[in-house]
């Protein structure tokens, strides 16, 4: 048991990986063929208290961060990645429990909870990604109170199942990133289209698309937080952000790792056993000791955030390693499979191939290194 967990994030740990292996472990590879997680699946997750962990009772489940932390490396460990409960849970869910009014929050959190409604958050365009001020999409006054909102926004995870997003639009162009406001937007609304699940190297289970906006009429109570305080806003929440895709990290590599072993005692080469050859011994040691260090560095940060003290620094320093080592040690893994490790029947090619966007989405490697060396 790690120190950084209580009884209670163990037992919890316990329900997760019962839900996984009934509700998920069956049907993922229909849902990666069919590029979308079923809605259904939400909502059982809603009735299991998988959903919005971290926020009190009716909007989520009563617990903290810590619980939030087991959904995500559960996920990761079983090789889920494309299960897109973390940008529904610990980014939409968070921004409406912290800025969102009482009517907000009574709007639209219970049924995320629930699994009923679906979150996403609508940053990315095709011209900008991590560069706020390059956001094109614009809210401009009515004349009515409210806003006409017209623009596109691209790789917005959970976006086909999406029942509420949160779209960051410039309503002050001449301010950059700091005229940015942020608006809850529900599906259906007249002049907001939706495209198709996009076609991804990996994570194919997780359905994202494109937003296009023409005109679409956002009133004034849809507004999240005050008109110009999107930047800001954002900002405050890319710690846990950055330090959830983190851990998705470092479990991912905690399963593989464990299949890695195992395949490696049974698999044998030229009448020995992989694992008995020293290349092999001396890349799983590297493997587990690298592990070790990040793990213990990920708890602390994850001490931190449940006391409400990660900074920005030091999850983008938690990102960064987490995400490089992955990239590196699945490398290494595949390679012990030989050919098995390229087939679509073992695990390893999948945590491959979905690993490499964790070194983009979030704010890219170089991004984090941007952000570290302004320190410095």
């Amino acid at each position: 048991m790690r120190p950084v967990l209580r009884d209670d994030h163990e037992q919890f740990r316990e329900q997760v990986r019962r839900f996984i292996a009934h509700e998920i472990a069956p049907c993922y590879a229909g849902w990666e063929r069919q590029g979308i997680t079923p809605k259904h699946l939400w909502q059982r997750a809603g009735s299991a208290g998988l959903l919005n962990c971290a926020l009190p009772e009716p909007f989520g489940a009563g617990g903290d961060f810590g619980h939030a932390a087991v959904v995500i490396e559960e996920l990761a460990r079983a090789n889920y990645l494309g299960i897109g409960f973390s940008i529904h849970s610990e980014m939409v869910a968070p921004y409406l429990h912290r800025y969102g009014t009482p009517a907000q929050q009574a709007r639209w959190l219970p049924a995320m909870a629930r699994g009923e409604c679906i979150g996403a958050v609508a940053m990315t365009e095709p011209d900008a990604g991590s560069d706020l001020k390059a956001i094109r999409t614009r809210a401009r006054p009515d004349g009515k109170g409210g806003y006409l909102l017209s623009g596109q926004k691209t790789f917005i995870t959970n976006g086909v199942n999406a029942g509420l997003m949160i779209v960051a639009a410039s309503t002050n162009p001449d301010l950059g990133a700091r005229g940015l406001s942020l608006f809850c937007l529900d599906d259906g609304m007249p002049g907001l289209r939706k495209g198709p699940p996009m076609a991804k190297i990996g994570q194919h289970a997780q359905d994202t698309c494109e937003l296009f906006f023409d005109e679409v009429q956002v009133g004034a109570d849809r507004l999240l937080g005050a008109e110009n305080n999107g930047f800001d806003l954002l900002a405050r929440q890319l710690a846990p952000e950055r330090l959830a895709i983190a851990l998705r990290a470092c479990a991912s590599l905690e399963g593989m790792l464990e299949d890695a072993i195992a395949y490696t005692r049974q698999r044998k080469a030229f009448g020995r056993r992989v694992a008995d050859y020293q290349n092999t011994r001396f890349k799983l040691a590297d493997a587990r000791a690298q592990l070790a260090m990040l793990r213990v560095f990920l708890d602390h940060c994850l001490a931190l955030q449940l006391q409400d003290r990660l900074d920005p620094v030091t999850a983008a320093i938690a990102k960064l390693n987490a995400t490089e080592l992955q990239g590196r040690m699945l490398d290494d893994l595949l390679q012990m499979y030989g050919g098995y490790g390229y087939m679509a029947e073992y695990g390893i090619g999948r945590a491959w191939v979905d690993a490499r966007a964790m070194r983009i989405y979030g704010g890219t490697s170089e991004i984090m290194r941007e952000l570290i060396a302004r320190t410095i």
